[in-house]
């Protein structure tokens, strides 16, 4: 099935539109893409398009990721010129995708990023100028990270299952402060979904995984004044595989800095 910048209604998709639903798409799990879908439905209507026609042009976008391409799944068979142009411009690009998103997101709704974001009493007394907007780059950022990690793991802990949002991090593999600002701090490939104990383990390099995706426990555990429950715990992992998301496996260069610089061995 072709679906061009026109919908089934005849109404034309613009660029704004289209950069909404691909930050859709990057935080919604494929087998998620339905019309029943909340998030699609909220974006349908503030677009005032129908669910279905905002799930075709997520699959739409689909057509172009080589991640899906590779998990043998496959998105509509075609997909039009802005499609490509805009995943051309943001796909790697994710710090530009998230403020462009938001940007466009408190415009339609008649307010402001901060506001959207609930996060107003925090620039409150902030003054305009360079140390704000690196402030919300840096805000913006971190609400796509997350929501892309937690939706592409499902909202489970990729070691061990567990399932509560507000108990799951999105940790970086490599970490945030030597990643680089546009292409590494917001990529959902160098992102995983931990609990709070394996996040700070995966921190402080007393586990990492390894390029079979298999979580590999340091020996330097044994010396750490960790009580025994605790380090059973980390143990009971090791050597197995994580739960791999369902878009945006980690990156093999993000796992070789953290096995390289942060594990212990």
């Amino acid at each position: 099935m072709k679906m061009n910048r026109e919908d089934r209604n005849g109404k034309k998709w613009s660029r704004e539109e289209t950069i909404l639903a691909f930050e859709l798409y990057c935080r919604t799990p494929f087998a998620k893409i339905a019309k029943t879908n909340k998030d699609i439905i909220n974006l349908a209507n503030l677009l005032g398009r129908t669910p279905s026609s905002v799930g075709l042009k997520m699959a739409n976008l689909a057509h172009y990721d080589p991640e899906i391409q590779k998990q043998n799944l496959s998105g509509m068979a075609h997909g039009s010129k802005l499609d490509a142009v805009v995943f051309a411009e943001f796909a790697g690009n994710w710090e530009a995708l998230s403020l462009e998103a938001e940007r466009i997101l408190a415009e339609k709704n008649g307010m402001t990023v901060e506001k959207m974001l609930g996060i107003e009493s925090e620039f409150a007394d902030m003054p305009a100028g360079k140390y704000r907007e690196a402030r919300m780059k840096q805000r913006v950022g971190q609400y796509f990270f997350r929501m892309a990690i937690l939706n592409s793991y499902e909202n489970k802990c990729c070691i061990t299952g567990l399932k509560e949002p507000s108990l799951l991090i999105a940790s970086h593999i490599k970490p945030w402060s030597v990643s680089d600002e546009k292409t590494e701090r917001t990529n959902p490939q160098n992102g995983l979904c931990l609990n709070p104990l394996h996040d700070k383990a995966f921190d402080k390099g007393l586990i990492t995984i390894n390029k079979k995706y298999e979580v590999i426990v340091s020996t330097k555990l044994e010396n750490t004044e960790m009580d025994s429950d605790t380090k059973g715990w980390l143990m009971k992992y090791n050597h197995k595989q994580i739960r791999k998301p369902d878009k945006f496996l980690p990156n093999l260069a993000f796992i070789e800095y953290h096995n390289d610089v942060i594990f212990q061995r």
